[in-house]
């Protein structure tokens, strides 16, 4: 069969890779001029430093056959975030854990201790079913670390207060009664040594793959090809007629250092009146390569505009409502498939997408061995 993918990133290059192995041949159009969305990776003219363009990516996945997949077509090299945060002028570990908590009062106490503490004397009990992430912060951690490590940086990151987000965005965050301050909790952790664009060329290599760079679709594309699969905004594909889903995005202002400017690969600002949500420094990303010089970023978080890059779905509950009508209107559709992170407005790790991807190639083969219709969306937004 003919099939078009729109977008380069990890579900457009996986899908593709995977049908292109099933015999059918693949086009895949992408309107940036690289490859890989938004974990493309490239060095820096200046420093030679490997540098995520658009924000760190770090790989953590308990899924084994994922990891298995992303080693056949990239070496990695052993990598755990530990994440740093400055609150009122002193370094703190992330997530929380028995260190911040006794640094941040000023005490030594052990695991039970420091937990009894938290439960008896920090947490507000009174709040026995958090709907709202204020809500299930002061339920967890207390007003004291809530208002140091979390308070000000939502604000920042959401562009809203905390009382108006849901609980379940705190409850992916841990909180550690140990000195363990690795970030994730997976099995499996690291970066690929060339960087993820490396790892997304080597998945498209084959030759029933041709792709096209600063090549925008439109719709009267897919009448082309036997099947689409699309994995750009799913309001974009409608060319937003319904309304616009809302979204947050992110600047960057990049800045040198000669030598190190601040010991670590990610250093998060939690106070309301500092602009920037953090600053990464990328020789760290790369702990296996030496630099005498750095490169950093201040990230800044704002409301996405028609012309920005869309980053992070904000699903309240005006955006659900729209999601609701354009997934009506999906449904609507022939011959198309919405995928990812756009496709389906969701966030989505980069374990996951790559999950998600080779289930949606897996559903497509049994569709075309069934001769059924495949579904317009492989996971319900």
């Amino acid at each position: 069969m003919n099939i078009l993918l729109v977008g380069a990133g990890l579900s457009g290059a996986v899908i593709g890779r995977e049908l292109a192995e099933d015999g059918h041949q693949v086009t895949i159009v992408e309107s940036r001029d690289h490859i890989a969305g938004n974990c493309h990776t490239e060095r820096d003219g200046e420093t030679g430093i490997m540098v995520h363009v658009y924000g760190p990516h770090i790989f953590h996945t308990d899924d084994e056959q994922v990891w298995d997949y992303v080693n056949r077509h990239a070496t990695f090299l052993p990598y755990k975030n530990r994440v740093k945060t400055t609150s009122k002028g002193t370094v703190f570990s992330l997530p929380i854990n028995l260190h911040t908590i006794n640094q941040f009062f000023g005490r030594s106490m052990r695991p039970d201790e420091a937990l009894e503490f938290i439960i008896n004397e920090q947490a507000d009990t009174s709040i026995e079913d958090p709907k709202t992430f204020e809500e299930q912060a002061l339920r967890f951690v207390g007003k004291d670390l809530y208002e140091a490590f979390f308070k000000g940086y939502t604000i920042k990151q959401w562009g809203m207060q905390p009382s108006e987000l849901p609980a379940s965005i705190l409850k992916r965050l841990p909180v550690r009664f140990n000195y363990d301050d690795n970030y994730f909790f997976h099995k499996f952790q690291g970066m690929p040594e060339d960087g993820y664009t490396k790892m997304v060329e080597k998945i498209l290599d084959h030759p029933s793959i041709t792709v096209h760079l600063n090549t925008r679709f439109t719709r009267d594309q897919a009448d082309q090809y036997d099947h689409v699969f699309y994995s750009g905004p799913l309001d974009g594909y409608f060319d937003f007629e319904l309304g616009r889903l809302g979204y947050r995005t992110l600047d960057f202002e990049r800045f040198t250092y000669d030598g190190d400017y601040q010991g670590c690969a990610v250093m998060n600002y939690g106070e309301e009146d500092i602009p920037y949500t953090r600053i990464t420094e990328h020789k760290y990303f790369s702990p296996w390569e030496e630099h005498e010089g750095s490169v950093c970023y201040r990230e800044f978080s704002r409301a996405c505009g028609p012309d920005d890059i869309p980053y992070y779905p904000i699903r309240q509950v005006d955006e659900k409502a729209l999601l609701a009508d354009y997934v009506d209107l999906a449904e609507t559709t022939k011959g198309v498939t919405f995928v990812g992170r756009l496709g389906t407005y969701r966030y989505l790790d980069m374990d996951v997408t790559i999950r998600e991807a080779l289930d949606t190639a897996d559903m497509f083969r049994k569709s075309v061995a069934n001769g059924t219709d495949m579904p317009t969306f492989a996971v319900a937004p």
